[in-house]
């Protein structure tokens, strides 16, 4: 079955919850970012987390990217996601290695998480807490208590087939409501303690419908709807050919004078984009002409 996402209330809208099944897109991944066990692992959770999360935004044009920043061996991961719960991200270094790979910590170490969220305003909303464990779910959890002050429970698991292969991957987030009673809570706390990690929950082949009538099935579980969700770059030629205009007179000037072919690669993908002097010049001209319009409109102030 392709990967979907739940969602979902409980406890009569006291309780909302997401739950998901991502291990083709975290396969996807690590077959194009060709990522060892720890990588495979870590990135696989940000991903999963960044579907889940995307797939609460409201508004199409809702972006969200997370970053985890650490001082452990894999340097940092980037997850960036959309409403749809499209979900691409990439690994600073996909070859780490670990003892352990389902230990995230080991490979991120000490460090900051960040929320980046693009809701169509002038300035993106960013939130920022610091690792507390390096588990990339009890980070999220801390994450909703101390940037967002909303009563969470992230649970994000990976397992790998033969530590080449992911086997299993999923997860789900539970957050209470501001009006949510505190039998309700006290409830809740005692089930998620009692309950089997999502990584046994998945490797038994629970699906999200399943792990959520487990952990929440004495609530009164509503589901909403369900939603695909899947690794998509949006990636394209027309995005890397602004991008090579926005560094400016200086540095394409330089890369015409080198005369030879550029390569750039999506780092969330991998595609390759090649540019010729040629194309090259015609770029900068662009920018050149930009900048001659600009001095003009100065002027004529």
């Amino acid at each position: 079955m392709s990967d979907y996402i739940v969602r979902a209330t409980a406890a009569d809208g006291q309780i909302r919850a997401y739950a998901a099944t991502t291990r083709e897109l975290c396969a996807h991944a690590h077959k194009i970012h060709n990522t060892s066990p720890a990588a495979t692992v870590a990135l696989g959770r940000l991903l999963t987390a960044g579907s889940l999360m995307g797939s609460m935004m409201k508004n199409d044009d809702e972006v969200l990217t997370l970053q985890i920043k650490g001082d452990g061996p894999i340097g940092g991961i980037t997850v960036t996601a959309n409403s749809k719960a499209d979900v691409k991200g990439f690994v600073f270094e996909p070859q780490v290695k670990s003892e352990n790979p389902l230990e995230t910590e080991k490979v991120i170490g000490n460090g900051n998480l960040s929320i980046i969220k693009d809701i169509g305003l002038k300035e993106p909303y960013v939130g920022t807490s610091p690792l507390v464990t390096g588990e990339i779910a009890e980070d999220l959890t801390y994450y909703y208590a101390f940037s967002e002050q909303i009563p969470t429970s992230v649970a994000l698991g990976l397992t790998l087939k033969e530590e080449t292969e992911v086997n299993q991957a999923g997860g789900f987030i539970i957050q209470l409501m501001p009006y949510t009673s505190d039998e309700i809570i006290d409830q809740l706390e005692k089930k998620l303690s009692q309950a089997e990690s999502v990584t046994s929950l998945l490797e038994k082949g629970q699906t999200p419908e399943e792990i959520l009538e487990i952990i929440l099935g004495d609530f009164g579980v509503n589901i909403i709807d369900r939603l695909p969700t899947q690794f998509k770059c949006d990636c394209s030629r027309e995005r890397v050919t602004k991008a090579l205009i926005s560094v400016g007179e200086k540095d394409l000037q330089e890369m015409i004078d080198d005369g030879k072919t550029i390569e750039v690669n999506c780092d969330f993908c991998g595609k390759h984009y090649y540019f010729t002097p040629e194309e090259l010049q015609i770029l900068l001209q662009l920018v050149t002409k930009k900048k001659m319009q600009k001095f003009k409109v100065v002027d004529a102030e």
